[in-house]
């Protein structure tokens, strides 16, 4: 095992970021997390999920009461028509030991419950820091250089830098780029609304001409969202539309369903306005020399699949576990790949295969049915959700039998 203290340079604040960070720490090496955009105090944005195989690999930091108590479980799905069939309803991942579900949590509550756990650990934030480029040296390990000018250097640099990553381009000037998936995203809330049905239970609607989704949060309020297929949204049509001419838009897309969805837009309020969807599904290079992506920058799902937070902390705490238990990087870096690409890479097939579910059509509404039946049950999605790190688990330098059986069952 290396036990010499290392530095390791992350770019992206987001979730990847703090979690890698106070990995990294507990594993004995040293992190500063640079952000690009200026620090935010704001509640803007929607909500997420962070699974229960996401909330295990909190736990092995220690790091999930703040982000559960942040947020509200939610342990099912119940699955819709637009005519208001009842198509189904799944568990959104079973449990922890504990007895802890899947959370529903806003984006930015997330964030800080991260941020405010790392900064209570000692770890540093550098904000207003956009990496444009990065070089390895032998003297120095690797120096990142930013749009200010100003530049860092440590051991190893770690891009948790998302979709758009800009640290998957400098491993890889051929990398793929983000893929649209032809749903745009829009998400909302609505205070005092009373609904028929149980808190904490995500209602999802397929309906005749658009997606939606809500949930009774613990507030007497409903969280909320809607996926419209249609075109990539430009950056022109987004500034000339205001929320309310997109919150019009929205109820016209439900107003054939049955079901609260055009109620509750009507009444609510547009925390996230024409979000283009993304997703990622392979990245030929996660890592070159001192640098390596994780998270959303080396396989991004779709949100479909409420996955994309909890790969990416179960990402920062198997790096974190290589780099502690291999004796240099370029050898921590091909275990993480080897331990983590397989995984990842079927979930974001199968988050692509939901979100065409997604798209309307007299075959989709035919065969949702059988597909609830069959195929998406608990029993079928716990490899997703069953996922569990052990951080007192030793990985065993390259090389020897007990360490490739752990990476080939990988």
């Amino acid at each position: 095992m290396n036990t010499k203290r290392r530095k390791a340079v992350i770019i992206g604040g987001g979730v990847a970021g703090p979690v890698a960070a106070m990995a990294l720490q507990r594993a004995g090496i040293e992190a500063t997390i640079y952000e690009a955009y200026s620090q935010r105090t704001t509640d803007v944005g929607s909500y997420l999920t962070v699974a229960t195989n996401g909330l295990d690999a909190l736990c092995a930091l220690d790091a999930h009461r703040p982000v559960q108590a942040a947020g509200f479980p939610t342990s099912h799905i119940v699955l819709l028509s637009g005519s208001g069939k009842r198509l189904g309803k799944v568990s959104t991942g079973g449990g922890l030991p504990d007895g802890s579900t899947t959370i529903t949590i806003k984006r930015s509550h997330l964030h800080r419950a991260l941020h405010e756990q790392a900064l209570n650990r000692g770890i540093r934030f550098e904000f207003g820091k956009r990496l444009i480029a990065a070089e390895t040296t032998t003297k120095v390990g690797v120096i990142a250089r930013f749009e200010d000018g100003s530049q860092a250097s440590g051991d190893l640099l770690i891009g948790c830098d998302g979709v758009h990553s800009v640290t998957r381009r400098l491993i890889d000037p051929t990398a793929p780029a983000g893929r649209y998936v032809g749903l745009a995203n829009f998400g909302g809330y609505t205070r005092d609304f009373t609904l028929p049905v149980e808190p904490g239970v995500w209602q999802m609607i397929f309906g005749k001409r658009a997606f939606f989704g809500y949930v009774g949060d613990l507030n007497s309020g409903v969280v909320w969202f809607a996926n419209v297929p249609r075109g990539e949204i430009s950056k022109a049509e987004r500034q000339s539309t205001t929320d309310q001419q997109w919150q019009k838009q929205l109820i016209e897309l439900f107003a054939e369903d049955r079901g609260p969805a055009a109620d509750l837009i009507a009444a609510g309020e547009l925390e996230l306005a024409a979000g283009n969807t993304y997703d990622l599904p392979s990245v030929p290079k996660w890592h070159n020399g001192s640098l390596v992506i994780i998270g959303d920058a080396a396989h991004a799902p779709s949100p479909t699949s409420g996955q994309g937070a909890s790969l990416a902390m179960e990402d920062a705490v198997i790096l974190a576990q290589c780099l502690r238990d291999f004796p240099d990087h370029a050898q921590a870096f091909g275990a993480y790949e080897r331990l983590r690409r397989q995984r990842v890479e079927r979930i974001v097939a199968e988050a692509a295969r939901q979100s065409n579910n997604k798209i309307p059509g007299f075959l989709r509404d035919l065969m949702m049915p059988l597909i609830f039946k069959f195929f998406v049950t608990e029993k079928a999605l716990s490899w997703v959700h069953d996922h569990h790190i052990d951080w007192n688990a030793r990985l065993v330098p390259a090389g020897s039998a007990v360490n490739s059986r752990r990476l080939a069952a990988a």
